[in-house]
């Protein structure tokens, strides 16, 4: 049975390790989530992007443990949703909160995402069958969950987008949603501090994140280079998207070389509901 009232192995352990030892232990010997990336029901075509999006790494760096409540926000195709939803099944539950599912949202694209979600949901309902579907507005306030319900807020590469759309509105729902001490979890493709942003190039400022995090009721805890990559140049014509896995716009000729570099640099940043 599934319960929202837990017992962090953390806090059980504090009094006996030190905080570096708790780390050490807990990203070694989650069996659980280990079991959850290696799972069946996961795609061959998924799993070839587990070394650029490391995710064991990054799901231990933000504190996810299996009994928690976790909103993954606009999960476009469930990339993280296929390795969630079988760590949090027995224990814990997952949210997957959608773009506008009116029959006009805000931008002709989140009717694609939201139908590729449900796609998923639908191909393995013994997989899926238990994640929880709400909707996360850009355009105004929404609530995405009861108050103060939610363990963590997961946003992997999504931030560029609200970041333009009502991020007021986004991070306002985020921290009503969570419970005090809440986490919010967030990867995105991350631009050169010393360099003025481009609008449209999918690239954003670390401290853009944080200024907007901070302004808004949450405490900046910390940062991690899990999902860097310095050989991406971030000089793409057309975009992030250039990069796998989209490749956006290249040629046969031109693939090869896009493919080397990897998927972007990332942001990999974790907040606290104060």
């Amino acid at each position: 049975m599934k319960t929202l009232v837990k017992t962090s192995l953390l806090s059980l352990m504090l009094g006996t390790l030190g905080i570096c030892s708790i780390s050490s232990a807990v990203a070694q010997g989650n069996a659980d989530l280990r079991a959850a990336i290696d799972g069946e029901h996961r795609s061959d075509l998924n799993r070839t992007r587990d070394v650029y999006r490391n995710p064991y790494e990054t799901l231990t760096f933000f504190g996810v443990e299996s009994d928690d409540v976790v909103i993954e926000a606009w999960p476009g195709g469930g990339w993280y949703t296929e390795i969630l939803a079988a760590y949090l099944q027995d224990e814990g539950t997952l949210i997957g909160a959608t773009y506008d599912r009116s029959a006009e949202p805000l931008a002709g694209w989140m009717s694609g995402s939201n139908a590729m979600f449900q796609r998923l949901l639908d191909s393995n309902t013994e997989a899926y069958g238990d994640v929880v579907v709400s909707e996360q507005l850009t355009q105004a306030q929404s609530q995405i969950a009861a108050p103060g319900s939610v363990d963590v807020i997961l946003d992997f590469r999504n931030a560029h987008n609200w970041i333009g759309m009502g991020a007021d509105n986004v991070i306002m729902a985020w921290h009503d949603a969570l419970k005090p001490g809440g986490t919010v979890g967030i990867v995105d493709h991350r631009w050169n501090a010393d360099e003025a942003a481009i609008a449209g190039n999918g690239y954003i400022h670390e401290q853009q994140l944080i200024d907007l995090m901070t302004g808004h009721g949450f405490t900046f805890a910390g940062s991690s280079e899990i999902n860097a990559n310095p050989n991406d140049p971030k000089t793409h014509e057309g975009g992030v998207w250039m990069l796998p896995p989209n490749l956006r716009g290249l040629s046969a000729e031109q693939r090869p070389m896009y493919q080397a570099i990897g998927e972007s640099d990332r942001m990999t940043m974790k907040f606290i509901k104060n």
